[in-house]
């Protein structure tokens, strides 16, 4: 689930806060940075229950629909979203029940307001009145699900600020969760159980996130000097903090990373900053970069193994 990308973003914002608290202790940015995987992970089985609670909410309705006569029409109107294979299908996972009370997540025990708001939206949308006037079937289930989930979960704007309020980090995960789950309601058909992704996709995913941290830390000084090499005529406060941080971390990852190849470093870091710094930021960290890999290459400072790691 979590890239290499995000990964580094999520270093850059720990050595980012270590400069400007002026706290240099390890631990505790080890911690934050768990924890701020670990709250990306929580944004992302909430995500999935929201789909579970939207269907109780649905189910409530349904019953009370039933036990009155002046809601014939809610009752045929409601009775389609109760009995979608693909949404029960979601619902029933024990995998994510598992895991929603393992982390004790309760917020939509606390909150669940936002499923009742979506679930207006749902039965008051375009496309799931056309979904009523279609033969049920599960690929019919599954477009309905689909559609629920990019055209009101993903962009609701009231979910966004409840997220926003409940965990800051939440708003950069958010695009990356949804897009996750997006690739995997597809994916999924009638005979699969629903398949979590987990955070790291390997052991050395989640090393790397703290060796990276580890040692740009331990090494500032000596990376510092390399992009005041390269920047003799500019005093340090006029290179943007952030942009001064991602070259740090380029540097970092050109020696001390030798599995890594200089490109995918280049890469990596300048679509950062695009996201991250300013509008001219990638334009300069290139200029700086392109000529440091040009001298370590003289200098035979680039230990990289394998092909094509150059």
């Amino acid at each position: 689930m979590l890239n290499r990308r995000h990964i580094r973003t999520k270093v850059m914002q720990c050595i980012f806060e270590m400069q400007h608290t002026e706290n240099e202790d390890l631990n505790l940015a080890y911690k934050k940075l768990n924890d701020s995987a670990s709250n990306m992970y929580d944004l992302y089985l909430l995500q999935y229950q929201i789909f579970a609670v939207i269907l109780q909410k649905a189910r409530k309705l349904n019953r009370a629909s039933q036990g009155s006569f002046l809601d014939v029409n809610k009752t045929d109107t409601i009775h389609r979203l109760v009995d979608n294979v693909y949404l029960n299908h979601i619902a029933s996972s024990q995998e994510l029940a598992l895991l929603v009370d393992e982390k004790e997540l309760t917020n939509w025990e606390l909150d669940d307001e936002y499923a009742s708001l979506l679930l207006k939206e749902i039965l008051s949308s375009n496309f799931y009145v056309a979904y009523l006037k279609e033969d049920s079937s599960f690929e019919k289930d599954k477009e309905l699900v689909l559609n629920i989930f990019k055209r009101i979960i993903a962009p609701n704007e009231k979910l966004y600020s409840y997220y926003e309020d409940t965990c800051i980090s939440w708003v950069d995960d958010l695009p990356l969760v949804n897009t996750m789950i997006l690739k995997e309601l597809k994916k999924t058909n009638v005979s699969q159980q629903l398949k979590l992704t987990k955070l790291f996709k390997d052991e050395g995913d989640k090393k790397f996130g703290k060796e990276l941290l580890t040692k740009v830390a331990l090494n500032n000084e000596e990376l510092s000097k390399y992009i005041d090499i390269k920047t003799p005529k500019w005093d340090a406060d006029r290179i943007a903090s952030m942009d001064a941080i991602l070259m740090k971390m380029a540097i970092c990852e050109f020696l001390k990373f030798s599995s890594i190849p200089v490109k995918v470093t280049m890469n990596e870091y300048l679509e950062i900053a695009k996201e991250y710094s300013t509008n001219k930021s990638s334009t300069f960290i290139n200029g700086i970069l392109d000529s440091l890999v040009k001298d370590f290459k003289k200098e035979d400072k680039l230990q990289k193994i394998g092909r094509g790691l150059m």
